[in-house]
C-alpha cells in the first residue's frame, strides 16, 4: 500500500467534494431525462407500478412502466447510494464507484427504493450488532441489493394479504442483508478474487436458500421476461454522450495527458484492485468512459436492443472500470461468450445472451492474470452455465451472472494454477522449477 500511495502522488487528484458533485450531477441527469420521455402524470403512475412490482428477472422497468418512470427510479436510487456513502463517511474510491454504478444500472430492472431498503438496513444492522464501523458494511449494502426482488416477490408476487406480504418481504430482505457482510468476506477465498462480482455469488447462494424454502411451502418463484424495444437511437445517443463526457473529465483532470492509464492496463484486476489508487482519478474516468463506449457499440454491432437489462450491464462494466476492469482484460471473456452463443439454442440478439456477454467481464481478472486464451475459455464456460443456473434462485438474485461467474472462477482457476498458466511479466502463482535445474536434480 505504501508503494501504491507513493505512485499515486504522481497523478492529479479530485477532492471528495468535487467527486460528490460529479456523481450528484450524474444522478440528477437521469431525473431530467425522465421528463423528455414521458409526462409528469405518466412518470408518477409508472413509478408506483415499479414500486409495487415483484421485480424478478427479467423485469425491465422501461417496458413494465415507461422510460420516464424508469429513469426517475434510476435517479432516485443513484442519489440514495450517494447518501449512504456520505452517511458512512466513506471515501468515493474505486470500489464505491462500482457500487454506485451497479445500483444505477440495476435500477433499470429489479431495484427500487422500497425493495432495496430492507437489505441495506440488514447490512448496516450487522455492523451495529458486531460493533464495526458502518463503512465496513457499505459495499455489502450497495452490492447486496441484488436480492431486492426477494422483498418485492414476497410483498407483491405471492398473492398474500398485503400487510403479511410486506412484513415477510421486509423481514426476509433484512435477514439477507444481515447475512451478506460475513459471507462476502468468507466466499472471496472460494473464487480467489478472480470473479469481480463476489457478492453476486453470495447473493446467489442466499437466493437459492430462500427460494428453496418458499418452494417447500408450495410457493413458486417464476422468472419473467418483460423487455422493452425500440429505444436504440435515444439510448445510444445518451450513452455515447455520457461516456464521452467521462473521457473528457478524465482528460481535463489529467490536463490532457493519459498518465496513469499505463498503470491501470498493467493490472489483472483481481480483487481488490482500486484503479483510482493505482492510476489516479483522471485515468480511471478515461478507462470508465472508454469501456462504456466499447460495450455500447459492441451491443449495437451484435444487433441487440438497448433495453433495461442491457443498460444495466453497460453501467456495470463502466462502474467496474474503477475497480478491476480495463480495456485489455474485458475483450477475451466477451469474445468467448459471443462465440459460444452461436453454439447454443439461443439467438445472439436474445437479451439473456447479450447481458451474459456484458456481465461475463466479471471474469476479466482471469484474462488479465492468465492471458487471453484462459479468458476466452472462461467466457465460453460462463455462457453455458448462466443460461441454466437461474432456476436455482428463481430470479430473486439480480446478479445471476455473478453467481455463474463465481462458479466458473472456482472451477477454472485451480486448473489454471495446476497448469502454471501465468501472465507474461506478472508474478508467479507458484514456485516453478527451471528445466535446467530439473536436469541437475535428476
Amino acid at each position: 500500500m505504501i508503494a501504491v500511495s507513493e505512485e499515486r502522488k504522481k497523478f492529479p487528484e479530485l477532492s471528495q467534494k468535487k467527486m460528490y458533485f460529479l456523481f450528484t450531477v450524474f444522478a440528477l441527469s437521469f431525473g431530467v431525462l425522465a421528463f423528455l420521455f414521458n409526462s409528469p402524470q405518466e412518470i408518477w403512475t409508472g413509478f408506483w407500478i415499479i414500486m409495487s412490482s415483484p421485480a424478478t428477472l427479467l423485469t425491465d422497468y422501461i417496458e413494465l412502466a415507461n422510460a420516464g418512470a424508469a429513469f426517475l427510479n434510476v435517479s432516485i436510487m443513484t442519489l440514495e447510494s450517494l447518501l449512504l456513502v456520505r452517511m458512512c463517511k466513506a471515501k468515493i474510491n474505486g470500489p464505491v464507484i462500482a457500487g454506485i454504478l451497479i445500483i444505477t444500472g440495476f435500477s433499470f430492472f429489479g431495484k427500487n427504493f422500497y425493495n432495496s431498503l430492507p437489505i441495506i438496513l440488514g447490512a448496516f444492522g450487522f455492523a451495529k450488532v458486531t460493533q464495526i464501523p458502518l463503512e465496513k458494511s457499505l459495499l455489502a449494502a450497495l452490492f447486496g441489493t441484488a436480492l431486492s426482488p426477494l422483498v418485492s416477490e414476497l410483498s407483491f408476487g405471492q398473492e398474500l394479504p398485503l400487510s403479511i406480504g410486506i412484513f415477510l418481504g421486509s423481514l426476509s430482505g433484512f435477514i439477507a442483508g444481515f447475512l451478506l457482510p460475513p459471507l462476502a468476506r468468507h466466499v472471496i477465498t472460494f473464487t480467489k478474487g478472480f470473479s469481480l462480482y463476489n457478492i453476486g455469488f453470495v447473493c446467489g447462494l442466499i437466493g437459492t436458500v430462500f427460494t428453496s424454502i418458499m418452494r417447500n411451502f408450495g410457493r413458486e418463484v417464476e422468472s419473467v421476461s418483460i423487455l422493452a424495444s425500440g429505444y436504440n437511437f435515444p439510448f445510444s445517443l445518451f450513452l455515447l454522450v455520457l461516456f464521452t463526457c467521462m473521457i473528457l473529465i478524465g482528460l481535463i483532470v489529467n490536463k490532457g495527458d493519459l498518465k496513469g492509464l499505463k498503470e491501470i492496463l498493467s493490472r489483472s484486476g483481481q480483487l481488490s484492485t482500486d484503479y483510482i489508487e493505482i492510476g489516479g482519478v483522471g485515468a480511471t474516468f478515461f478507462n470508465m468512459g472508454l469501456l462504456g463506449i466499447i460495450s455500447t457499440i459492441y451491443i449495437l454491432l451484435l444487433g441487440g436492443e438497448l433495453n433495461g437489462p442491457v443498460l444495466g450491464g453497460i453501467f456495470c462494466i463502466v462502474g467496474f472500470g474503477a475497480f478491476g476492469k480495463n480495456i485489455k482484460t474485458i475483450v477475451a471473456p466477451m469474445l468467448g461468450a459471443t462465440v459460444m452463443s452461436y453454439f447454443t439454442l439461443y439467438e445472439i440478439q436474445d437479451t439473456n445472451v447479450l447481458i451474459s456477454i456484458l456481465f461475463v467481464t466479471s471474469l476479466s481478472p482471469i484474462a488479465g492474470h492468465y492471458g487471453a486464451i484462459a479468458g476466452f475459455i472462461a467466457g465460453a464456460l460462463h455462457l453455458t452455465l448462466v443460461v441454466n443456473i437461474g432456476f436455482l434462485h428463481g430470479g430473486i438474485n439480480l446478479y445471476n451472472n455473478g453467481f455463474a461467474a463465481g462458479l466458473v472462477a472456482a472451477i477454472l482457476v485451480p486448473f489454471l494454477e495446476a497448469l502454471h498458466y501465468r501472465k507474461v511479466g506478472h508474478e508467479l502463482l507458484d514456485q516453478e522449477i527451471n528445466p535446467a535445474d530439473e536436469v541437475k536434480l535428476n
